[in-house]
């Protein structure tokens, strides 16, 4: 069996784990600010605030920048139900716009005819570790006085023109899930320059407790969205390693890329000129007459991790019984999910194993063209 995604994890993350353990201190201690001053600092940014998943991240900002019932986000279909779920949980409106078929994120010459007087936010995610156009989203928001929520969930390290994605808007929030570049288990972070906005993150995931820090006051409604110290010393250890960890799935992705180029029916990931990719996933894209399904299935039965990167969200069962969407809404986004998939990808990979996954895709292929084109 070759896992789609594998943490990596050292001696390092092992000791500082035990060290929080032998501290007695577990939670809203030292190694959560650490990792938070240590974000602060790669990102580039006045403030971090942890918290224990990339989704109370975003619900957090959307709560914190006042979005509520009846507002308006506008984001992107193609990414994990997190980045719109995040806009409904403050009874707010997801609204979608269709995705670049290069790059794989929001198509920026559709977002200003989907602004309305009801949009209160932009909320590009940086699909797959690729960062999104800010310039032309950062533009846009300024012209209509709207926030900007970037989703780097996905894309910790990424750059845009030389600048860390996260920093680039208003505010913007990490993901540590175990299949992410770094892990804290479970966890994520917000960083910002905006003070009132940290202020706010910081009370809302403990409770509503005011900034006084008086345990039984609250000053406002929140959520135990808190990062516990075991979750952070993981990510004190990774952070310390985040260059080699980058450098790693970099080395994993050219070698894929190295050993797909010269199949026909492969679209290998597009990446922009002036973007430094974080390489959360390898997604590859199949050409129309071939049955990505029936390759699925196949290179599953065989012990090869894989799987359909992204479903679009406005396709989930909830979303079209919710909005009534259905397939045509949105082309270019159902385009490209129809025919993509995540391979085996992670720190560790080696060479051998790209070796066996490029040889099951490329047998695979033939087995699943189209009936259309046998």
């Amino acid at each position: 069996m070759i896992p789609l995604s594998g943490p990596d994890i050292t001696q390092r993350e092992k000791d500082l784990v035990m060290e929080v353990l032998d501290s007695g201190i577990l939670g809203l201690g030292p190694k959560m600010k650490q990792f938070e001053q240590m974000m602060a600092e790669y990102v580039g940014v006045k403030h971090a605030i942890s918290c224990n998943s990339g989704t109370s991240g975003l619900h957090m900002l959307i709560a914190a920048m006042g979005i509520g019932e009846g507002d308006e986000v506008i984001t992107t279909s193609f990414s994990f139900v997190a980045s719109a779920n995040c806009i409904l949980f403050e009874r707010a409106v997801p609204v979608f716009v269709d995705i670049d078929e290069k790059t794989y994120n929001l198509d920026v010459t559709q977002i200003e005819a989907k602004i309305t007087p009801k949009t209160k936010a932009i909320l590009p995610v940086h699909v797959f570790g690729q960062p999104a156009n800010m310039d032309e989203i950062r533009a846009l928001a300024k012209k209509h006085n709207l926030w900007v929520i970037e989703d780097s969930c996905e894309a910790i390290g990424g750059e845009w023109n030389g600048e860390r994605v996260g920093g680039l808007g208003d505010a913007g929030v990490f993901a540590f899930y175990p299949n992410k570049q770094m892990t804290t288990g479970e966890g994520g972070i917000i960083v910002t320059n905006n003070d009132e906005i940290a202020e706010l993150c910081h009370s809302i995931r403990n409770q509503g407790r005011g900034e006084d820090g008086l345990w039984l006051s609250h000053v406002r409604l929140g959520y135990n969205f808190r990062m516990d110290e075991l979750s952070a010393a993981l990510g004190v250890a990774q952070l310390e390693r985040i260059d080699e960890i980058l450098a790693k799935r970099d080395a994993v992705a050219k070698m894929y890329s190295e050993k797909l180029k010269d199949v026909a029916e492969v679209i290998l990931p597009h990446v922009e000129d002036n973007v430094k990719m974080s390489w959360f996933v390898y997604v590859i894209r199949f050409a129309e007459d071939v049955d990505r399904d029936l390759v699925m299935e196949r290179l599953s039965k065989r012990g090869v991790g894989c799987r359909p990167y992204f479903t679009p969200i406005h396709l989930q069962p909830f979303y079209v019984e919710r909005f009534g969407y259905k397939r045509g809404d949105f082309p270019v986004t159902e385009r490209v999910a129809d025919k993509t998939l995540a391979i085996p990808f992670f720190n560790n990979l080696t060479e051998a194993q790209v070796d066996e996954v490029v040889a099951a895709i490329k047998e695979e292929i033939a087995n699943a063209k189209e009936p259309a084109a046998l």
